[in-house]
């Protein structure tokens, strides 16, 4: 069997058994939890609200910018904490002795963090269809969308958060970039407010992200036809909306393999033991 493919399906293998494991851990399932519970308590809080002069729930818009949010949050933090953690403690430096470990590595961390947050949009789904009037009416064509909006947008934001952190120093260094990458990247992709409202400049930057695209993909299988003419160009725009979180998907699939294996080359027993210890230093 190829040595590749061999590796990948260990890692498949290996995602899914530390997915099972996740369950039985109060500290892993915390942030995934904590994470969820909250946005499906703003939903909770907006379902009785309307948007000024209108008639559509506050709730149902708020939705697909929640559902959009919760790809990246999870899955792109979820692979940065992971890779930090997993620096400090070995895994990798395990990883790296064996054949195209780092491959099995990367495919189970998508693995596992996919089928996690994949739990996650369900439950925001869930609790959607009891605050949010007409969800119900949504038909099989809004959930396929559902479906492949997540899908690419897993695939686009895992393999970036596996790249922030290998090129990040530390856990704490690891946990504040993503949290700056994400955080900046909600304020101008129009996830909680028009993206119209933005100025021209801010709105171009946007569009080369996922993450307008992750919201804009889902406002387009949840909302009412007649809500497109309140986006850029009055269109839901599937088309663009595919391209480029492809785009982002293959790019970071071509370009995360590598950053992780030069990362995992500078690994060693001595590196790792002087991490441990100036991480020991700062706790004392």
């Amino acid at each position: 069997m190829n040595p590749t493919l061999h590796a990948a399906r260990l890692g498949l293998s290996r995602g899914w058994i530390e997915f099972r494991q996740q369950l039985t851990s109060v500290q892993d399932m915390g942030f995934t939890v904590v994470s969820t519970v909250g946005l499906i308590v703003v939903l909770y809080f907006q379902r009785d609200a309307k948007l000024p002069g209108t008639d559509v729930s506050l709730a149902a818009a708020t939705l697909p910018g929640l559902l959009g949010l919760l790809v990246p949050f999870n899955a792109l933090m979820g692979a940065v904490g992971s890779l930090a953690v997993e620096r400090e403690d070995g895994t990798l430096l395990r990883a790296k002795a064996m054949p195209q470990g780092m491959v099995g590595y990367l495919v189970g961390r998508i693995v596992m963090l996919s089928v996690s947050t994949a739990g996650s949009l369900v439950l925001m789904l869930v609790a959607g269809l009891f605050f949010v009037p007409g969800l119900l009416g949504v038909g099989p064509g809004g959930w396929l969308t559902v479906a492949w909006v997540a899908l690419l947008g897993l695939l686009s934001s895992l393999p970036l958060g596996a790249v922030i952190g290998a090129l990040a120093t530390s856990p704490q260094a690891a946990a504040g970039l993503s949290m700056l990458t994400v955080g900046g990247l909600t304020a101008i992709s129009g996830i909680f407010y028009p993206i119209t409202a933005l100025a021209g400049w801010l709105q171009a930057l946007a569009h080369i992200f996922p993450l307008y695209w992750l919201g804009l993909g889902m406002r387009s299988a949840l909302l009412p036809d007649a809500a497109a003419a309140a986006e850029i160009g009055g269109s839901w725009r599937p088309v663009e909306t595919t391209l480029v979180l492809l785009a982002w998907a293959v790019a970071g699939l071509v370009l995360a393999p590598p950053i992780l294996r030069r990362m995992a080359r500078r690994e060693s027993g001595s590196v790792m033991e002087e991490r441990r210890q100036r991480a020991m230093q700062r706790v004392t």
